[in-house]
């Protein structure tokens, strides 16, 4: 089983990259930082006659890595009560690339399990309970599996340590990652 994680946060070794590594230790991972690829907002063209333009970034090279691997792994912390720019702009160009016929993404996503960690500041399990809704919504659309979520608890670079359960949700993942690495 091969995992992408895909890192929403503006900020190098926060709280959420933190638990996708703990998630991701010993498997079969790709990690990309969304903060590190030229992702352009979206120009909706889905009403015009000429559709979507081509456009000259990075996000095809996510399309790809999407397609390669079995498990998505979507981890952002919570800002202002939602994901996080670079994780939001990756999702609003999935309204181009679902009609790129090139890649059948809406067919192939559904072939996929989806997991999510947010971290946040006070009361974050439940603050972030209506971005998880959000996830949910989004991988509906696409009939893409949403496995689980986890929220923790943690503002500055190193708070995430203090959230026991988090941490220990964490390593139940891994655990199941990698004994499914075993069959």
């Amino acid at each position: 089983m091969k995992i992408l994680a895909l890192l929403g946060s503006t900020r190098k070794n926060g709280n959420s990259e933190y638990l996708a590594n703990k998630i991701l230790e010993g498997t079969d991972h790709t990690i990309v930082s969304l903060a590190d690829k030229d992702i352009q907002p979206i120009i909706d063209m889905r009403h015009t006659e000429e559709g979507f333009s081509p456009v000259n970034d990075d996000y095809e090279e996510l399309v790809h890595l999407m397609l390669e691997h079995d498990v998505l792994l979507f981890a952002t912390p919570l800002y202002w009560y939602g994901m996080s720019g670079p994780m939001k702009n990756y999702f609003d160009r999935w309204s181009q690339y679902l009609r790129d016929e090139r890649f059948n993404l809406k067919q192939e996503l559904a072939k996929k399990k989806a997991y999510v960690v947010i971290t946040g500041g006070s009361s974050a399990n439940i603050k972030g309970l209506p971005l998880v809704q959000q996830f949910n919504y989004i991988f509906e659309f696409v009939n893409m599996e949403f496995t689980d979520y986890l929220i923790g608890a943690g503002v500055r670079p190193g708070d995430i340590l203090n959230d026991l359960p988090s941490l220990k949700k964490a390593e139940r993942w891994n655990k199941q990652f990698r004994d499914a690495d075993d069959l």
